[in-house]
């Protein structure tokens, strides 16, 4: 996901976006939200994935957060290891 297609999204949907470059890393940013017309809808998110997430979770007033959660604990774990290909 893109930053730029995160904020044409949520600018879209009513929502102004921006990033500020964190002092830890090189490339690393904090991203901020908030609603237009909302002045108190507002947040700060750690990644492009997060700030979409929490916009999309203030859209839908929250509905879909257990289930959210409930996939992060039951997605599989991709790492492999040579004794899952036998021999």
């Amino acid at each position: 996901m893109l930053w730029t297609q995160v904020r044409s999204w949520a600018k879209e949907k009513g929502y102004t976006t921006f990033r500020e470059k964190t002092k830890d890393e090189d490339n690393s940013y904090d991203y901020y939200w908030s609603k237009d017309n909302d002045p108190t809808a507002t947040g700060l998110s750690i990644s492009v994935s997060k700030l979409a997430k929490d916009i999309y979770n203030h859209i839908t007033d929250n509905k879909f957060i257990d289930y959210q959660a409930a996939y992060q604990l039951n997605k599989e774990d991709p790492t492999f290891s040579l004794s899952d290909y036998g021999n």
